[in-house]
């Protein structure tokens, strides 16, 4: 058995970034930047008002006040998308609206509620000084400026700040394209008829809305029987595909086919040291990279977020590692193992900042419903010692969802 650590660090040495593509902003969301946003335009192109009210010479207004108020001859108007021609003179004003264009000649804007308009005057009871309520060109950015960095995750507010930079396509990462197979005879769909040792199956499910989740493209690719033959012939639909995982017969049991029939001589390894999970296959399966998990839903959910997370993240030029966090322990562990474990526990706000992880009395691996209620898995290192409640643990956040993280 290798630890999970090395398990990782030869899953991940296997792949690096998948090519750039590109797509319409409006398609962007959720992708990942293969190269910097740079800004085509600056922002805003031109002086702008930041308030209604009237564009005037600071000059023509510094003795203005409430009591002593200065009269200006209204000479036009500047709104949005309809700009003022002119250029503003001494003694003259222009009525202008928020994120019109500041007239030429104008340097100020004075809010319309210190102002009173008397038909072609206004009447200005407060002083400005120059650029009071102006926004000047490039407040925002430049062209030219880097506005979102490679390998930046495109959130809702990214869409909106490229299209403020005229930008109507992106150049991203392709998505991992990720080939599901499922194998056993005791697994039927769910909604199928259910034979007397049959169980529904939720792995290959599970696993294709953890893919989706984490930005690829899923490809399920059914049931495979216990039998060599039908294994690699259902497999073969992962062929173009970027990865292929199964779930199920990765062990070493007369019934176990995934490890010799799809790993083959190309197997890297195949056990370990780690619960839930031990048997764990990567290598590659007729040219395609092979990832097999075990079978348990809880062991498959558990080593998708150790393993499959990681590397879908690698696909994507993102950092492999999504973090983990420092929390409390709320209630007493036992010493460990020569196995990593990774308990499923219910995070909650501690008293003194930490939050308390306190994890399920029962660890079973085919419990999903406490995988499911999970917020975290708390991670004890091989031969760790007992632990106490309030003692500090690591935990990998699985953000309160099933087989998310």
């Amino acid at each position: 058995m290798i630890s999970v650590e090395d398990a990782r660090a030869r899953i991940l040495a296997a792949f690096i970034a998948l090519p750039a593509e590109t797509v319409p902003l409006p398609d962007a969301l959720g992708r990942v930047l293969a190269e910097p946003a740079v800004a085509r335009l600056t922002q805003p192109p031109f002086a702008a008002a930041a308030m209604d009210g009237w564009a005037v010479r600071a000059a023509d207004v510094a003795q203005a006040s409430a009591d002593a108020p200065i009269t200006l001859r209204r000479i036009g108007e500047s709104a949005a998308g309809h700009a003022f021609a002119g250029t503003v003179g001494t003694g003259e004003s222009v009525r202008i609206f928020t994120g019109a264009p500041l007239p030429a000649g104008a340097d100020a804007v004075v809010m319309q509620e210190d102002c009173e308009n008397a038909g072609d005057r206004v009447r200005v009871g407060r002083a400005v000084p120059a650029g009071r309520f102006v926004r000047p060109a490039g407040l925002d950015f430049t062209a030219g400026d880097e506005l979102l960095p490679k390998g930046r995750l495109l959130t809702a507010r990214d869409v909106a700040l490229a299209a403020c930079a005229n930008l109507p396509w992106l150049r991203v990462h392709r998505r991992p394209r990720i080939a599901v197979l499922a194998t056993g005879d005791e697994i039927a769909l769910p909604g199928d008829p259910l034979g007397p040792s049959q169980i529904v199956s939720s792995n290959a499910l599970g696993l294709c809305a953890l893919v989706a989740s984490q930005g690829g493209i899923a490809h399920n690719l059914g049931v495979a029987k216990d039998d060599p033959e039908h294994l690699a012939a259902m497999a073969a639909g992962a062929a173009g595909c970027d990865l292929l995982v199964t779930t199920g017969g990765a062990s070493q049991g007369e019934h176990d086919h995934v490890r010799d029939v799809l790993g083959g001589l190309s197997l890297d390894f195949y056990r370990v040291a780690m619960k839930p999970g031990k048997p764990l296959i990567f290598g590659k399966a007729g040219g395609v990279p092979l990832l097999g998990l075990p079978g348990n839903p809880v062991s498959t959910g558990v080593t998708a977020v150790l393993f499959l997370v990681p590397l879908l993240r690698r696909l994507q030029g993102l950092p492999a590692e999504s973090g983990t966090v420092t929390a409390r322990l709320g209630a007493p562990l036992r010493a460990n193992d020569d196995r990593a474990d990774f308990l499923r526990a219910a995070l909650a706000p501690g008293a003194d900042g930490l939050p308390v992880a306190t994890p399920f009395p029962r660890q079973d691996s085919a419990m999903m419903s406490r995988l499911a209620r999970a917020d975290g898995l708390i991670v004890r290192e091989p031969q760790a010692p007992a632990a106490a409640a309030g003692d500090r643990v690591t935990v990998i956040p699985l953000n309160g969802g099933v087989l998310s993280s």
